[in-house]
């Protein structure tokens, strides 16, 4: 099975975590500016840039320190391929009554723009997951601005305002540089705790009952639940589609309230 797109886990956790704050800040702004341009984080005060948002460090900091206290969870999906399973997630999620949060590359915007307008007529919130998904560390600085800027063109196109200031790096790989980075253009980093592994699919020896379990095993006050819609590599669908009825209800038997990311955030 192709290696493409499995997340690298957690940074060192011993790094700063402002991820939280700062993506709230940016979801204070009055307006964003027209695609490609910078976008600045309007503040109580004054507007000010995005700084060190450690993304990857969200995943390796216990709950406590995220100073999270409701019950909360937030669901989040990456499209990359193709469109298997989107339609069942959208259903889902609308019987189900929950919002999520999807991160989609320019390169899905450009090839399934009708999939990124259902997302954002369900009322959905959309981030930028880069142009073509390649791993940052192989591309230098201009190039990576370019993965920014041209998916949030593609994004912004095909979204309008669904489109979030909101990013999430191929494969989960940051370091604190690239993360400046993506903060100059305007885009809080933003992770996940935990990953379901249902991209892998049954060929990579994943079950459904597996992909469930993972978004349980860890769940906490602030959680963020990572999954997926298309198929991988010609490998067959990812298992989240099916998987999310009973996450949901699972999330919910436990006294958690799913709630859409940008209120995670913003309530920190």
């Amino acid at each position: 099975m192709s290696t493409a797109f499995l997340p690298v886990r957690a940074r060192a956790a011993g790094r700063l975590l402002h991820a939280l704050a700062a993506a709230a800040a940016l979801l204070a702004a009055a307006s964003l500016p027209a695609a490609g341009q910078p976008r600045t984080v309007v503040g109580r005060a004054a507007p000010a840039p995005v700084e060190k948002l450690y993304g990857a460090a969200v995943r390796a900091m216990p709950t406590a320190q995220k100073e999270v206290a409701q019950k909360e969870v937030a669901l989040t999906f990456n499209a990359a391929w193709d469109e298997e399973g989107l339609d069942t997630v959208l259903t889902v999620l609308r019987q189900q009554k929950a919002p999520a949060t999807f991160f989609v590359t320019g390169h899905f915007a450009e090839r399934h723009p009708d999939a990124v307008r259902a997302i954002a007529a369900a009322g959905h919130g959309i981030g930028n997951h880069s142009h073509s998904h390649p791993p940052f560390g192989e591309l230098t600085a201009a190039e990576r601005a370019q993965e920014v800027t041209l998916a949030d063109r593609a994004i912004r196109q095909a979204a309008g305002p669904a489109a979030l200031p909101f990013f999430r790096f191929p494969y989960g790989d940051t370091t604190a540089g690239q993360i400046a980075e993506v903060n100059a253009l305007g885009f809080a980093d933003v992770e996940w705790t935990t990953d379901t592994n249902g991209y892998r699919g049954t060929a990579g020896g994943m079950t459904t009952q597996q992909a469930v379990k993972r978004a349980l095993d860890v769940l906490a006050p602030g959680e963020i639940v990572q999954m997926h819609v298309g198929s991988l590599d010609g490998q067959g669908p990812v298992l989240d589609a099916q998987a999310l009825p009973q996450i949901i209800d699972a999330v919910r038997s436990r006294g958690y309230r799913i709630t859409d990311l940008r209120t995670l955030l913003a309530t920190q």
